[in-house]
């Protein structure tokens, strides 16, 4: 059992591990996830409490945590600056050395921004629920390093939306991905929705000559 996941509250406003902001400028939500992630062999129970900013929309929220439990691992983190931090993603994996092996972005990134991640990081993901044609667009207004490389997981904004109707101060869910299908069961319901990989390149092959 993980616990106590915690982050900093929006504006680098600390928050203590009772859950509880300092300042009023963050509400904290706590998530207990039951994690079945089939296709990554990854089996957890995580125990969060995720610091949302005022101006943080409920979307956006629920892709980064969705984008915390779908990429955990050991060494990852939400960013320590919260939604104030443009130097750092919303999600990132280190290495005990502190390395950075993974960049894990959310929403709608530029493409400098996504440059940059891709030359800290080892790996780049974003997590979104923008369409693939706008991100393809924006990610050809500039040279990105290896932009065929970075993974993008694309999640349906109706999920996010019946998902965070269902979402209160402490929320319990059961979460699967299975063979490319996210299944989140909360409050009596189980929601779906399909999650696949996609490119920020239309043709990977000619990305890659």
């Amino acid at each position: 059992r993980r616990v106590l996941r915690l982050e900093r509250g929006g504006l680098g406003a600390p928050v203590l591990s009772a859950g509880v902001p300092m300042a009023l400028t963050a509400t904290v939500r706590h998530f207990e996830f039951a994690l079945s992630d089939v296709d990554r062999s990854v089996y957890e129970t995580l125990d969060l409490r995720v610091a949302r900013h005022p101006s943080e929309s409920m979307r956006y929220l629920l892709l980064r945590t969705l984008a915390y439990c779908l990429s955990f691992e050991e060494g990852i983190a939400f960013s320590k600056g919260g939604l104030s931090s443009t130097d750092e993603p919303p999600v990132a994996v280190h290495d005990p050395t502190g390395i950075l092996l993974a960049w894990i972005d959310v929403g709608s990134p530029s493409a400098e921004r996504l440059h940059k991640a891709s030359k800290a990081a080892r790996r780049v993901a974003l997590f979104t629920a923008a369409e693939l044609s706008q991100l393809r667009r924006e990610a050809s207004s500039r040279t990105i390093h290896k932009v065929d490389e970075i993974e993008v997981w694309r999640i349906a904004g109706a999920f996010l939306d019946e998902l965070g109707s269902k979402i209160d101060r402490n929320t319990k869910l059961e979460m699967t991905r299975n063979d490319g299908q996210l299944y989140v069961s909360v409050g009596g319901s189980t929601l779906e929705t399909l999650l696949e990989r996609a490119s920020l390149v239309a043709d990977e092959g000619a990305a890659r000559a």
